[in-house]
């Protein structure tokens, strides 16, 4: 009998492949509401503020634990048959390949109020498929796989984010927006062929079937209530609610600065997926390193900080201005500690899970980590930027991310890092 492999071993095993493919059809959606659709409603003209409050769009990914336990506890007739989360999994997937679709239709110079529609619908659906997407992905992986595994899924992520985003560039500037958006509903067939390939996990912990009103009451609230009761969930929620903000403010502003400094689509797609593939990949292998060397808390705290300081990168992009040079130095960077993170962050959040509400606690730890950053997106951060230039907006954003880096520092020291595990990070649940 052979041991776990090790080195890149480690990443050919089938339940971290899968995490691949997954995270694969999990970003496209994003994508799709994200950067694209701030590219397409840049050039129609449409003003910052506006742009920007698109980020609100979003806010389905934020609130998707409030029905994450219909996906845990609903059973779906007739193709319910084949598993609670494959056939969540194809469902899901169906509709949002339909969701992508409208909103590409959705004419953003004639109808805005549609477009904006549109892009909640594929919010929803997006937001549902992560749900199902990422319970499937924790149950798939045994305990010592939560770090490759969590770094694949980061790795897919980023695959479908920028190869869909690049693809609906290229494509819109040659057949229109509309048949680009199509073109990339297809982005969710992987992680439906992973549950044909892969059957129904086996972690996955059936929860225990409701009897009567106040039963399923009591069911719909027990993830929350269960994790609340560890010892220092409040200051661990705290840590999940900050720690990204900073990230997320950069992020979802990017390509307002690209914009604003003349890239052209050709170029912005050239970026993203030729630099930006490669240091993403880079920083997986890296992530996976520290991960294996460090231990999950110790390789966190290192993520969190390289996170923080890349987004000045980006500051010293936009004192520079139009650079390929920069351009690709800035991403590069971001895209590396981004790997990095994506390993042990993302491990870290897998292993906080209890089995039994796999979908809604990693829904509501999700949502909650990037709940803030969006929100300031969406109300302040094209006025942020309009009233202090992006130099000093960047600037800010890591000042932002440091509280997240000190929290996750107290609670190493404090032994709460450990304590407030779940039986998804052990390996005798």
């Amino acid at each position: 009998m052979t041991g776990p492999s090790k080195g890149i071993g480690q990443y050919l095993e089938p339940a971290p492949l899968a995490a691949l493919f997954l995270g694969i059809s999990s970003g496209f959606a994003f994508s799709m509401i994200g950067a694209t659709l701030t590219t397409r409603l840049a050039q129609h003209g449409i003003t910052k503020s506006a742009v920007t409050a698109f980020a609100l769009t979003f806010l389905a990914y934020n609130f998707k634990f409030l029905w994450a336990p219909v996906v845990d506890n609903v059973r779906l007739p007739l193709i319910g048959r084949f598993g609670q989360r494959r056939s969540w999994l194809w469902l899901v997937g169906v509709l949002v390949m339909v969701a992508v679709a409208f909103l590409g239709i959705a004419d953003p110079k004639d109808a805005l109020v549609s477009v904006a529609i549109a892009a909640i619908v594929v919010g929803i659906a997006g937001a549902t498929f992560d749900i199902i997407i990422d319970a499937y992905r924790i149950e798939l992986l045994e305990p010592r796989q939560l770090g490759v595994g969590s770094g694949m899924s980061q790795y897919g992520w980023r695959i479908g984010s920028a190869v869909a985003g690049a693809l609906a560039l290229v494509l819109a500037a040659r057949v229109g927006w509309g048949a680009a958006y199509i073109a990339c509903a297809t982005f969710a067939l992987p992680a439906m062929l992973v549950g044909v390939l892969m059957g129904e996990p086996k972690r996955h912990r059936e929860p225990a079937r409701p009897h009567g009103a106040w039963q399923a009451l009591v069911a719909y609230f027990s993830p929350l209530t269960e994790f609340i009761r560890r010892e220092g969930a409040l200051v661990v929620l705290l840590f999940v609610l900050i720690h990204k903000i900073g990230d997320t403010l950069a992020n979802l502003t990017l390509r307002l600065l690209f914009a604003d400094l003349g890239f052209t689509n050709d170029e912005i797609a050239f970026y993203d997926i030729g630099v930006g593939f490669v240091a993403l990949l880079a920083g997986i292998f890296v992530g996976g390193a520290l991960y294996e060397r460090l231990g999950m808390k110790r390789s966190v705290l290192v993520s969190l900080v390289l996170m923080a300081i890349s987004n000045l990168s980006f500051a010293a992009l936009a004192a520079a201005g139009h650079t390929n040079t920069g351009m690709a130095a800035a991403i590069g960077f971001e895209n590396l500690a981004s790997g990095i993170g994506g390993v042990t962050v993302v491990a870290y959040l897998s292993a906080l899970c209890n089995l039994r509400f796999t979908a809604t606690q990693y829904a509501l730890l999700s949502a909650l980590a990037s709940i803030a950053g969006r929100f300031l997106t969406a109300t302040t951060g094209g006025s942020v930027i309009e009233a202090i230039g992006y130099v000093n907006f960047y600037l800010l954003t890591t000042l932002v991310a440091l509280p997240g880096v000190f929290l996750f520092w107290y609670m190493i020291r404090s032994g709460l890092a450990d304590l407030s595990i779940g039986t998804a990070g052990k390996d005798d649940a």
